[in-house]
């Protein structure tokens, strides 16, 4: 298939710009609204930019810098942005995000209100919002899990670009292994579950000697919420839980040519709420995709050709049960060895779990150079699953693009 054009969406020659993290949507509902971070303050901020050509506004107006968290290890301590922290409730409008020890709600015209906030001596990560907007979900950390004095890339504080203007940079992560130091301090890690209405905190579940970074409510019932356990030694078979209110269930488990050396991340709801999707690798070394029942049943993995090694993301489709999209594997001319580690392609997998086969149908090269997790693509469809957005740094500074999904592609696929 021909690549498809893209079109640049957000203003990436003043400022870098880049989407939500993959698992909230950056979307409103009805595709009219796109929501974004961007630096062009001096400070990381949201905006949001009416679609497809209105103007694009602030809706934050942080001037703390970075909060430290998962990902952003050597930001601020209790001070600032919280670009993990932000989840967007795209039927209702609502974004939710922390700004230092706030846990705050905005709206797309920028009415703010603080929900509640961080408990004291603990660090965040990724937040969630439930499909209903009943119910927020803020992952906790005990704080000293994040405690460090030197980082992986020892990045300053900055760099500045050929313009004068100043990036900000966040060192990759700590020296130490985060996960080692969670199991032998005996730290936790909570499942807090506000509100969103009155900021009441409903529901606080300790997972006892966990470092927990991702949560996502099932798309059905926002009493059962998907979370992960993050980098564990036993990667394969500790990635993976859900929590329905009663009990905790591992939902990767060995056997049938899976093993607890196996490296398993990103998992995501489909749209429908029957399965969990995942990918890694294999301890040969061979990539995957998986899939998953809530219950833990029904598990089908697909092992990815050879030479489809070249590290990226997976997002589900919204109205496509077998689609998601990736921002790597993917390569039309096989991988040269001194390119980057991640992949370069935007493509659409249609997957036959039965069958166990995959098509993968590229749209574009994203061409990001992955040289921090904000220039990660983290590729998600429209509501219709008609487009793809993607953040790529390919033309010197972050911003936010779209590629059109062939109508003939849509017009074939199967939709629920």
């Amino acid at each position: 298939m021909q690549s498809q054009t893209t079109t640049l969406v957000t203003d990436g020659a003043v400022a870098n710009d880049q989407l939500l993290y993959f698992t909230s949507s950056s979307l409103s509902s009805d595709d009219a609204a796109l929501v974004f971070i961007s630096d062009r303050s001096g400070h990381p901020n949201l905006y949001v930019k009416p679609l497809p050509q209105g103007d694009e506004r602030q809706l934050t107006f942080n001037e703390r810098g970075t909060l430290k968290s998962y990902v952003y290890f050597n930001g601020n301590e209790r001070r600032g942005l919280g670009k993990a922290s932000v989840s967007f409730d795209s039927a209702r409008n609502l974004i939710y995000y922390i700004q230092d020890d706030d846990i705050v709600q905005v709206d797309l015209a920028g009415r703010r209100r603080v929900l509640a906030q961080v408990p004291p001596d603990q660090v965040t990560a990724f937040t969630h919002v439930s499909a209903d907007g009943s119910r927020l979900c803020v992952p906790t950390t005990d704080a000293r899990a994040l405690e460090a004095e030197q980082f992986a890339n020892d990045a300053p504080g900055y760099t500045v670009g050929s313009d004068g203007k100043k990036n900000e940079v966040i060192a990759d992560k700590p020296t130490y292994d985060i996960d080692k130091r969670v199991q032998d301090e005996n730290l936790n890690s909570y499942l807090n579950v506000y509100d969103t209405a009155s900021g009441v905190l409903v529901a606080r579940e300790r997972v006892n000697r966990a470092w927990i970074t991702h949560v996502q409510f099932s798309p059905l019932d926002a009493g059962v919420i998907l979370y992960n356990h993050e980098w564990p030694g036993d990667c394969g078979i500790r990635r993976l839980w859900l929590w329905n209110g009663k009990e905790h269930i591992r939902l990767r488990t060995e056997g049938e040519g899976r093993t607890r050396a196996d490296w398993t991340c990103h998992e995501m709801w489909t749209a429908d709420g029957r399965h969990i999707i995942y990918h890694g690798k294999y301890a040969d070394g061979r990539a995957y995709i998986g899939r998953v029942a809530p219950d833990g049943s029904g598990t089908v993995e697909i092992a990815l050709p050879d030479d489809y090694h070249r590290y990226g993301h997976f997002t589900a489709g919204n109205l496509h049960d077998n689609w998601l999209v990736s921002d790597g594997y993917y390569h039309p001319d096989g991988v040269p060895e001194n390119e980057n580690w991640g992949g370069e392609w935007i493509s659409v997998q249609r997957v036959d779990w039965g069958t166990r086969q995959i098509e993968w149908i590229p749209l574009c090269e994203h061409r990001s150079i992955w040289d921090c997790q904000d220039s990660h693509p983290h590729p998600i469809f429209d509501h219709g699953d008609n487009a793809v957005y993607f953040t790529s740094n390919t033309s010197g500074r972050r911003a936010v693009y779209r590629v059109a999904i062939p109508a003939a592609l849509v017009s074939s696929s199967f939709k629920r």
